[in-house]
């Protein structure tokens, strides 16, 4: 093609900004109902975005997107359509890393967003605009970077919510520069008017947020009556969803300051990398000690300054999704540090099945190994009716656009950039080649000896099993989204075959549930989210009492009843209108 469709990105000198490292964005739109850079995504409905390097681009210097800057979901500008688009670019800004193994590298820091690029305080974006596109014509379209995403506003503490804050010596000495831990705790009803008492810790893992959320906020006012209905989300519970999270919210209150809830510290851990935005809780040669940092250096803190009881028996974890994997992870990786863990949804702990991939049998992690049908894809997403949604080629497409190296923030590079050994470069050696597919065979095994969770407890059960008798608690749905039922039923098999001892925890299985479910058989999970607490709560507190030491105060264990099992045909019933036993033919 002779003509030349470019798409011509700078930034202006009134910034201040002598250079500047990063990737820059092109985001293309059909919709002009939100900024483009909001409507990028994994699903079906995803906009179109491009990306390239820049290294030291000076201001009113151009970066150049043609037709040969790969992008997502279409590969190059060359194949969008002639039409009315709106367009809008970003500078995702990197800084240089001088790390403690040597390696010099070139990063998103998170500046308190979480390493979401759309938000990310100090980056540069253009104003969206209209402009007609045909890639069969030369012309050349100029975007000018000219506003500036402002940093957030400091947060707050309360009565109950304290934001915590510690540099960590591992983490500063790992990325040669002041590294710093957070965590947003809830205190206790009663913390100020018992001096004397210590508490146990209840720790939370998942992904970054900058408000209180343990997957429910934290609110001592109930909504206003003239609330505007607002977050619509997919399923049952969409109108008015923002009112439903209010007013649940509200209730946690009630419920955390009544007569018989127990009385312990909440802690939610903040602890993104210029990878992601959470560390995965566990020591990795491409993010850092990051597992020891949270639970020699960050832990102890909160106990020392917040009265904690400071021991392993009075602290209990619980997460779902990736904060599912983290308290599996830290409990099998620190068994004597914790006293049991609450998982629900966890990432694959089976890399057997990393969600539909066998990275240590199968050649490539987007199609499956056939010798004649080469290019069946691999699904990575599905819809509870078990339609695919997006492929495990079609997500690494757009991560390897919205940064190279493992950059982009997202999955699956969350799992490559933590999981994976170090590369000859300082960046990750990741398992997979991000355009095709091709698994790195080395880099597989070295994932099941450090971070298959199934295969590590199989391999030490002779050591660990003691010390983990009772403390493994897995609740999953069978139509999990993501796939990871499948990791979910070998970690099933072998917990439930272990011996000497018996690993004597709770796997539960959600009938016909999607990702996220978390042992509430009636309802779905934008409603059973907002209740995990007060579920897990009773159980937590039972195994904490039960290993206290004779004589110790346990007058902050209250008395909440841990709920009994729904009735499955209640359930079904609920979900499913017209279900009765006799029909059940299964």
């Amino acid at each position: 093609m002779n003509n030349k469709l470019e798409f011509c990105v700078s930034y202006p000198q009134r910034y201040g900004i002598p250079s500047v490292d990063g990737r820059v964005l092109l985001m293309i739109s059909d919709d002009g109902t939100e900024e483009p850079r909001f409507q990028i995504s994994r699903n079906l409905n995803t906009q179109l975005i491009f990306g390239i390097d820049v290294d030291r681009l000076k201001p009113d210097e151009t970066a150049v997107i043609d037709e040969g800057v790969l992008g997502y979901p279409l590969k190059s500008i060359s194949e969008i359509p002639a039409g009315e688009y709106w367009v809008q670019a970003m500078l995702h800004v990197y800084e240089t890393f001088h790390r403690g193994d040597g390696h010099i590298l070139k990063l998103p820091m998170d500046r308190g967003e979480g390493l979401k690029w759309q938000i990310a305080p100090g980056n540069l974006f253009s104003t969206p605009k209209q402009v007609y596109i045909n890639p069969e014509e030369s012309d050349e379209i100029s975007i000018i970077l000219d506003q500036k995403i402002p940093p957030f506003p400091p947060r707050h503490d309360t009565k109950y919510i304290k934001h915590v804050r510690m540099q960590s010596k591992l983490l500063s000495d790992f990325w040669g520069r002041p590294w710093f831990l957070e965590a947003i705790i809830l205190l206790p009803e009663g913390f100020d008017e018992n001096p004397e008492t210590r508490y146990p810790l209840v720790i939370y893992h998942g992904h970054h947020h900058r408000m209180f959320y343990a997957p429910v906020q934290f609110r001592e006012d109930p909504p206003e009556p003239d609330t505007p209905l607002e977050k619509p989300v997919q399923g049952s519970y969409s109108p008015g969803y923002n009112i439903m999270e209010q007013e649940y919210a509200y209730r946690f209150y009630k419920d955390w300051i009544s007569e018989n809830y127990p009385r312990y510290i909440l802690v939610t851990i903040q602890h993104p990398t210029p990878f992601f935005d959470d560390s995965y809780a566990v020591n990795s040669q491409n993010t850092g000690p990051f597992g020891d940092a949270i639970t020699y250096e960050l832990i102890p803190f909160i106990e020392k300054n917040y009265r904690g009881i400071g021991e392993g028996w009075a602290r209990v974890l619980t997460g779902g999704s990736t904060g599912g994997w983290e308290v599996l992870a830290a409990q099998i990786f620190y068994p004597e540090e914790y006293n049991g863990c609450w998982a629900w949804c966890p990432d694959p702990v089976d890399f057997r099945a990393f969600t539909t991939c066998n990275i240590y049998d199968d050649e490539n992690a987007f199609f499956y190994n056939s010798k004649w049908k080469k290019h069946t894809p691999k699904p990575q997403y599905r819809t509870t009716e078990g339609h695919i949604v997006f492929t495990l080629q079609e997500v690494s497409q757009m991560e390897h656009v919205i940064g190279t190296k493992g950059r982009s923030g997202g999955e699956p590079n969350n799992w490559l950039t933590v999981f994976c050994p170090v590369g000859e470069d300082g960046y990750p050696k990741l398992l997979w080649n991000k355009l095709t597919g091709e698994i790195d065979r080395s880099v597989a095994e070295y994932m099941r000896e450090n971070y298959d969770l199934r295969h590590i407890l199989d391999r030490d059960w002779n050591e660990l099993g003691s010390k983990l008798n009772g403390k493994i608690h897995i609740y999953m749905g069978d139509m999990d989204n993501l796939y990871y039922t499948i990791s979910g039923y070998y970690m099933h098999e072998f917990l439930e075959n272990t011996n000497d001892p018996y690993y004597g925890g709770t796997f539960e299985w959600g009938d016909r549930f999607g990702h996220c479910w978390s042992g509430d058989h009636v309802n779905e999970y934008a409603r059973s989210r907002l209740t995990v607490n007060q579920r897990f709560i009773g159980a937590m507190m039972k195994r904490i009492v039960e290993s206290a030491p004779s004589g110790t105060d346990t007058s902050w264990c209250g008395n909440w009843p841990t709920p009994p099992q729904a009735d499955i045909s209640e359930w079904r019933s609920h979900r499913f209108p017209g279900w009765h036993a006799d029909k059940d033919k299964r």
